[in-house]
């Protein structure tokens, strides 16, 4: 373990962790922690080069966080959590899910995607171009590496198959937003590969969690005491 996560922890009870999307940090779930503090023990965590937790010097890749993930709760005595996981953070939790069950409770996975061709075309080709050109820039300054890492995150990764999903065997609640970025079809393709999910929609787009926090805190929390 090369690198000291930043986290916020709020709350006791059963241990929940939050887990950001690509360039962003943990002040993403503002509006859950304090309310689902009320019942679990929060921990939103900065994941790799992203926010106050260091770069490091291991791949900079999802399952490379999913691995970070485990030495977390290694590092903090947690036994077993929940995990709710947006955007990359969904894909993080989603191989954590398959490579560590007996350290999972239940799963929330807010606008996960299984490879790129699960976002749509007007999201994922500004990004396909950008990652291009950008490795082809002059210039190998940190601003211009971290870039290239950040989007190479939605380019390269996660590269799941939907039958790897059946050996995820935690209650799952996968959740999205009506317009998100991230296909209905797929959306629909990930809750019906894993064997014990369910599916809800909330009106709005990929940023359900920062825009619509009520209805989706009712849902995330309605799912996990059920």
């Amino acid at each position: 373990m090369d690198i000291t996560h930043f986290y916020k922890e709020k709350g006791e009870g059963d241990f929940l962790i939050l887990l950001h999307g690509n360039d962003e940090n943990c002040d993403y779930f503002e509006h859950q922690i304090d309310e689902f503090a009320k019942s679990y023990h929060v921990y939103a965590v900065d994941t790799r080069g992203h926010g106050k937790t260091p770069r490091g010097e291991a791949p900079f890749t999802i399952r490379q966080f999913a691995d970070d993930l485990l030495h977390f709760m290694d590092e903090h005595q947690i036994g077993k959590a929940h995990v709710l996981g947006f955007s990359d953070g969904g894909n993080i939790a989603m191989i954590f899910a398959m490579q560590h069950p007996e350290r999972l409770g239940k799963l929330i996975l807010n606008g996960a995607n299984l490879d790129t061709k699960g976002v749509k075309l007007w999201t994922q080709l500004p990004i396909e171009i950008g990652y291009r050109v950008a490795q082809f820039l002059p210039g190998t300054d940190d601003l211009t590496r971290r870039h290239v890492e950040m989007l190479g995150l939605m380019v390269n990764d996660p590269n799941i198959k939907p039958e790897e999903l059946e050996a995820i065997h935690a209650k799952t609640l996968v959740i999205a937003g009506t317009k998100d970025m991230i296909r209905e079809s797929h959306t629909r393709l990930i809750a019906q590969s894993i064997p014990n999910s369910q599916l809800v929609f909330i009106e709005g787009d990929h940023f359900i969690a920062r825009d619509n926090p009520d209805e989706f805190n009712r849902a995330v929390l309605d799912f996990l005491g059920a």
